[in-house]
């Protein structure tokens, strides 16, 4: 009896499947790469926030730390490209990430563009400041431009000109002055003194202001320069200020100059400690002064203590690579 062979299967049930499973979201297909960029730029979000909230962790090897203390409210320059990246990538994963650094920038540094809550009333001292910059060719119009300000008292660093006392004197009448800083007043000056802030030559200075409503002492100082690796000059001179105003019994007590860092900066904190910054209790925004075309910190600063502050702000002089700062106070 013939057996009949059996009858093979179908060509397609006998196909063994060996092509590995394709998953877009791993090979760089158009999912695949758009999540992979997304998760790229969630890393870089959570990594801002860490260097916002945690800057002060940063090691101040050869004043790398002070660098990014000084710098940090720019950091929040970085949320928009990273929110755009993250537009572009169609990831909202990493648009909800990038929230984070948004939301710890604020939190730092957003109060600064609010309204001051103080600032009421007129006020009955009006200071400035201005680094004038060494070699400046016309400070004549720098320091006519403070003036023209309003300002009761004018600070000024980088003189090395006597065309600045002959454009103030008959508008400012008393004046104290040591090496490349002084100060003008429209009141009498019953006291002045040098300040040393061990930088190797003298370029502080106290002054006693006898203003309408008492007593004011005045420090206008420059403080040592700071570059790239080299702030140790800066943060010793900036270390003996604290120590002289800390042991200043006044009770009513203005600093004015160019301290070459900003309030952000961990150095600062001593002096952060004993007297108020202008700025930030009566100004609006960060007040930034340096470079004076497209100011990127605040060196030149307006602290106090022992008075209310009613306004603050920065003007943008001719000739100086510095702007000026200026505050308002009452008694």
């Amino acid at each position: 009896m013939a057996i009949d062979p059996p009858t093979p299967p179908p060509l397609d049930t006998m196909r063994t499947v060996t092509e590995p499973v394709i998953d877009e979201r791993t090979t760089g297909g158009p999912g695949g790469h758009r999540d992979r960029r997304g998760w790229l730029v969630s890393l870089f979000a959570v990594l801002l926030a860490g260097l916002l909230a945690g800057h002060r962790a940063v090691p101040n090897v050869h004043g790398l730390g002070s660098l990014v203390d000084s710098v940090t409210p720019l950091l929040g320059l970085g949320v928009p490209p990273l929110a755009v990246a993250a537009l572009l990538r169609r990831s909202r994963r990493a648009l909800a990430v990038v929230l984070l650094p948004a939301v710890v920038w604020a939190a730092l540094y957003g109060g600064a563009w609010l309204p001051p809550a103080t600032g009421a009333g007129p006020a009955a001292i009006r200071v400035a400041s201005q680094n004038l910059r060494s070699g400046n060719p016309d400070p004549v119009a720098t320091v006519d431009a403070v003036a023209a300000a309003g300002a009761d008292l004018i600070g000024l660093q980088e003189i090395d000109d006597d065309r600045v006392d002959a454009a103030l004197r008959q508008r400012y009448p008393h004046r104290a002055a040591v090496s490349t800083v002084a100060l003008w007043s429209r009141w009498p000056i019953r006291d002045s003194a040098d300040v040393d802030t061990g930088l190797g030559w003298t370029r502080a200075l106290r002054a006693v202001v006898a203003a309408p409503g008492g007593d004011l002492v005045v420090y206008v100082v420059h403080l040592g320069s700071a570059r790239a690796g080299h702030t140790a000059t800066r943060d010793e001179t900036l270390a003996a200020l604290a120590s002289t105003v800390r042991a200043d019994p006044a009770p009513r007590l203005v600093v004015l100059g160019d301290l070459n860092t900003a309030t952000t900066d961990r150095v600062f904190a001593p002096l952060t400690r004993l007297l108020r910054d202008a700025q930030a209790d009566a100004g609006q925004g960060f007040g930034f002064t340096w470079p004076a075309e497209l100011p990127v910190t605040r060196p030149d600063h307006v602290l106090y203590r022992g008075l209310t502050p009613t306004a603050a702000g920065v003007l943008h002089t001719p000739d100086s690579d510095h702007r000026a700062v200026t505050a308002g106070f009452r008694w």
